[in-house]
């Protein structure tokens, strides 16, 4: 896009794009991690701590 001379305003967009996928990307990531990696190292768990760990999982969702 530079080097094809289109305006600032569009570069600027494209970039906001490219930087607002990747943030959503990172957190895809994170949120993955923790639903599968996360439950595997814990293992069964009872109700009150089942609920704390759902509840931190749901927390990370508005990083």
């Amino acid at each position: 896009m530079l080097t094809a001379g289109r305006p600032c305003l569009d570069i600027a967009q494209q970039l906001q794009a490219v930087e607002k996928a990747v943030q959503q990307a990172k957190k895809a990531l994170i949120q993955d991690h923790l639903d599968h990696c996360l439950d595997g190292l814990v293992g069964p768990l009872g109700a009150d701590k089942r609920h704390a760990m759902d509840e931190f999982k749901e927390i990370t969702r508005y990083l």
